[in-house]
């Protein structure tokens, strides 16, 4: 027998409840035909890269598989006429993976990450504004290239504005 491993994923309306009785579903018809579950996993309600059959959003299944190239067959055809699965995809691996998937393990490592502090943001120079600046700070700030800082050309914008007044 071949070792696959096959992921699919269902509607957004239906409950979780309904995805693990759908898996279930699949896993009988695995035994059925002669194959064998290793592994399934419940990846949750995730966001779709794009729209697919009106839905934004689906319910992620991951199934481990050791069963006959008939029995995939099946299985996908049923896939294919149940109106609950969006999208679904088997390929045949070498082994199969004991442990937990990637999307798991990334999962649980949320609690792992360093939260950004206050202290922080001064050490990355992403410090406050100071919004009590006048014009005179910001121009000594800027410096000469931009145009802003050059104080000649701020008292010839002046003369321009006042003479086109008049």
């Amino acid at each position: 027998m071949s070792l696959y491993e096959n992921i699919f994923i269902a509607r957004q309306d239906i409950s979780g409840a309904q995805v693990d009785a759908l898996a279930d579903t699949f896993t009988q018809l695995l035994t059925d035909s002669g194959g064998e579950v290793k592994k399934r996993e419940y990846w949750g309600l995730r966001n779709l890269a794009y729209r697919m059959r009106k839905n934004r959003k689906g319910h992620y299944v991951l199934l481990n598989i050791d069963a006959p190239p008939t029995a995939i067959a099946e299985l996908e055809r049923t896939m294919r006429i149940n109106e609950d699965v969006i999208r679904y995809l088997t390929i045949r691996v070498s082994a199969l993976d004991e442990g937990p998937s990637v999307i798991m393990q990334s999962r649980g490592g949320r609690d792992d990450r360093q939260r950004r502090g206050s202290g922080d943001r001064e050490r990355f120079g992403e410090g406050r504004v100071n919004r009590q600046a006048g014009p005179r700070e910001c121009r000594r700030r800027a410096g000469p290239s931009s145009g802003v800082g050059n104080p000649a050309r701020f008292r010839v914008r002046t003369r321009q504005r006042s003479t086109t007044r008049i």
